[in-house]
């Protein structure tokens, strides 16, 4: 199996996440301060929105990583797995 390099795409999955961190932390805080529910609703539909994408772009990112023609069956078998996370 060849070495991994890095991922183009990590530094924007990164930030995607770290947006999700934020929005969840709000979703904490306001559920502590008693806010109303679809105020709450509307703050988790950006945590799970944001890592949708951050999952999203990473595989994406990935699959054309193994698409490469340098790349091994071996690594054409990894794509195939990580293929059932879409």
């Amino acid at each position: 199996m060849t070495p991994p390099r890095p991922h183009a795409t990590h530094p924007a999955v990164i930030a995607r996440l770290l947006r999700a961190e934020g929005h969840l932390r709000a979703v904490i805080s306001m559920i502590e301060d008693g806010k109303p529910c679809p105020d709450v609703a509307q703050q988790l539909q950006a945590v799970e929105s944001a890592v949708r994408n951050a999952k999203r772009a990473l595989i994406h990112d990935h699959m054309d990583h193994c698409l490469d023609a340098e790349h091994s069956p071996a690594d054409r078998d990894e794509l195939r797995a990580i293929a059932r996370y879409l």
